[in-house]
Formats: C-alpha cells, sequence, structure tokens
C-alpha cells in the first residue's frame, strides 16, 4: 500500500493579493508570514517522522512549505515537475477580480474560480486535463516504484484538485474546489492494480 499526503503550500503574497499565479515563481510567490504561520502550525499537528519521503513542487512556494514541514524530521527531499501548480498561460500574473469582470462567463459564480472554458481566453494556458494527466501519471509512476511508502507531496491547489480529475472522473469539475493553503488530502493506493482511494481531502490538520 502506498499512502500519499498532499499538502497545498501556505499562504503566498500573490495569494493574499488576489493575483492568479499559475506557474510564475517569482518574489511575490513567496511564502507571506501568514503562509509561514500556516505551515508552522501543520508542522506543530502532522507528525511525518514515520513517512518515507517528501516530493516537491520545484516553485519558492512549495519547496519554503517543504523546509518548515520537514523541520526536526530530515527526511529525503526530491523534486517533480509535474507537481508544479497549472500554467494559466497569459493570464498568470493578473488579478483574479479583473479577470472575472472581464470575462463572468468562464468563472464558475460558485467557487469563483475559472472554468475548463477559461483556454479559449487564456492564451498558452494548460487545459484541466492535461494538468490531470500529468499528475495522475506521476502518481501511478510513483505508487509503482514505491509500493509500500508514505510519501508527503508538497505541490498546489488546482495541482491537487487536478488529482481529484485525473483518478475519479467527477462529470462536473466544479464540484471539487481547489484545497485551502496549508491543509492535506489523503490518498490510498492498493493492490498491484493500484486501486485507489481518497481517505479525506482538504484537511486544515493530518
Amino acid at each position: 500500500m502506498t499512502e500519499f499526503y498532499l499538502v497545498r503550500h501556505g499562504q503566498t503574497t500573490a495569494n493574499a493579493t488576489g493575483i492568479k499565479q499559475g506557474s510564475i515563481n517569482s518574489e511575490m510567490t513567496h511564502l507571506t508570514e501568514v503562509g509561514k504561520a500556516q505551515v508552522g502550525k501543520l508542522h506543530e499537528t502532522f507528525d511525518i517522522s514515520n513517512f518515507d519521503q517528501i516530493i516537491s513542487s520545484p516553485l519558492f512556494r512549495t519547496l519554503e512549505t517543504t523546509n518548515i514541514l520537514n523541520d526536526g524530521y530530515d527526511l529525503p527531499v526530491s523534486t517533480d515537475k509535474r507537481l508544479i501548480e497549472i500554467s494559466y498561460g497569459q493570464w498568470d500574473g493578473l488579478k483574479n477580480d479583473d479577470l472575472k469582470a472581464d470575462y463572468p462567463e468562464l468563472f464558475d459564480p460558485y467557487v469563483q474560480d475559472v472554468l475548463p472554458s477559461y483556454v479559449k481566453e487564456a492564451t498558452h494556458g494548460e487545459t484541466f486535463d492535461e494538468v490531470a494527466d500529468r499528475v495522475k501519471e506521476f502518481l501511478v509512476e510513483t505508487a509503482k516504484k514505491f509500493p509500500d511508502q508514505k510519501i508527503l507531496l508538497v505541490t498546489h491547489g488546482f495541482a491537487i484538485k487536478a488529482a481529484m480529475l485525473g483518478l475519479f472522473h467527477p462529470d462536473n469539475p466544479m464540484m471539487i474546489p481547489e484545497p485551502d493553503n496549508a491543509s492535506v488530502t489523503k490518498l490510498i493506493v492498493l493492490g498491484e492494480n493500484r486501486r485507489y482511494y481518497l481517505k479525506y481531502y482538504n484537511r486544515q490538520r493530518a
């Protein structure tokens, strides 16, 4: 059995100011003091002493989150680009409120985030399926390589949502909101056929 614990990074400056950061890796995507405190609180309640390794997205915000969570544990850490956040193409770096005002038809009115059809206007933006495919590929490959490990994955809000889309194929992709900053989602992978089970989603404490 492989156990995956998917953690979303803490709050960033872009999160706090309402900027769609996507795959941007710049000053505004570092953790804020609030973000560091969020991850620090998770560190206090999330015992990873019996985990085997951490695999992180290589972006600043996830590496900073990894460093806080791994403090005192010193688990082996590696990175994988397939865990990077969705790229919104030309929309990366723009304010969410401005985008919603300009393209209200491309946002879900309840979760207030982009619909899959956003790519009609966001040049070079990744589709939901593209992100779901790369995250699923990573999970399948990693579960096969480490069939008996507990693995902490430090990644991004849409990347975690994309894991759910790729593995469980809900009819409506908007029924799964992105998890909160510094939350934990747990997936179990069983047997040679690698059956996936969602144990919990978007918990503030593991």
